[in-house]
């Protein structure tokens, strides 16, 4: 069985296919340079998980730092993000339990980086908080 950690970030990848702009160009913690065409995409990410024990129950409480990345190339890639990133933020808020894996999703921060590519590249930088629990001796069940 996968661990809660990897259904909520494989949800999350699915919740996000169909995210405006991007035909589908979704992947997970992808760690190679995207083609130009490949551009708009999202890729998410793990960047943290922290825990802690609730002590009235067996249960353990965590707390994961996602990031959902939005890469784009594009001179005007302020205005031409935008309407991605509005769209990936709708899909994620739309359920803030994921399809019942998480207790809650809240966004964090945005960062907004610029690059000098084959042509100017934007890139997006989104983190949200997923809040979930796991059993203490099992981190694949609730």
């Amino acid at each position: 069985m996968t661990t809660r950690r990897e259904q909520i970030l494989a949800q999350i990848a699915t919740t996000l296919a169909s995210t405006a702009g991007v035909s589908g160009r979704v992947y997970r913690s992808r760690v190679t340079a995207l083609a130009r065409a490949e551009s708009p995409a999202v890729i998410v990410e793990p960047t943290t998980d922290t825990c802690q024990q609730n002590t009235s129950l067996p249960k353990l409480d965590w707390t994961m730092r996602v990031r959902v990345i939005v890469t784009i190339r594009s001179p005007n890639a302020y205005t031409d993000a935008d309407p991605v990133i509005e769209s990936m933020h709708s899909l994620l808020m739309a359920d803030l339990t994921l399809g019942g894996l998480a207790i809650d999703i809240q966004p964090v921060i945005t960062n907004f980086d610029f690059f000098d590519a084959d042509q100017p590249a934007g890139v997006f930088s989104c983190d949200y908080e997923v809040l979930y629990r796991t059993q203490v001796a099992d981190l694949t069940a609730y």
